[in-house]
């Protein structure tokens, strides 16, 4: 059962729906924004992100052998070099080494892949959904997202 709602609170939620307006905008591909939030909330063990997350990014033309393969994205030939580094970007942030942070190798492969302001959008992306989950965890929500209807253009 459900603890709480954030829906009750919504001037404390603007800062993180600003967060994500941002990088929504920010021009990183939406299968690539899709892959980080269903690894970190992975990471995490959110359900309810990863039910949300994964029926985003099928809507959104997302494979489900891409979903799949998931968890084991580094052994999976599925991934491009730009996703690969945004995943382990993702994974490093979202368990952030008390001692050293983000080692220099991880780094050096996603500045391979991004520019700086991508970095930051995809820290940001990062930041977001382990927030997210650290709200949806805590208040048990249930994963049963429904994906809004999509307009065609």
């Amino acid at each position: 059962m459900q603890r709480f709602s954030y829906d009750t609170y919504p001037e404390a939620m603007k800062p993180l729906f600003a967060m994500w307006k941002h990088v929504e905008h920010s021009g990183l591909e939406k299968n690539l924004m899709h892959l980080v939030m269903m690894r970190a909330s992975q990471l995490n063990g959110c359900t309810y992100c990863m039910d949300m997350h994964s029926k985003e990014a099928r809507a959104d033309g997302e494979t489900e052998q891409r979903l799949y393969l998931l968890q084991a994205w580094r052994e999976a030939p599925v991934y491009s070099e730009r996703e690969r580094a945004a995943l382990a970007w993702c994974e490093t942030v979202t368990r952030l080494d008390p001692a050293h942070g983000v080692p220099d190798d991880i780094y050096e492969q996603a500045r391979a892949q991004f520019s700086e302001k991508e970095l930051m959008d995809l820290n940001l992306l990062v930041i977001m959904i382990n927030s997210w989950n650290r709200i949806a965890i805590p208040a048990k929500k249930a994963p049963n997202y429904q994906v809004p209807e999509r307009k065609v253009a």
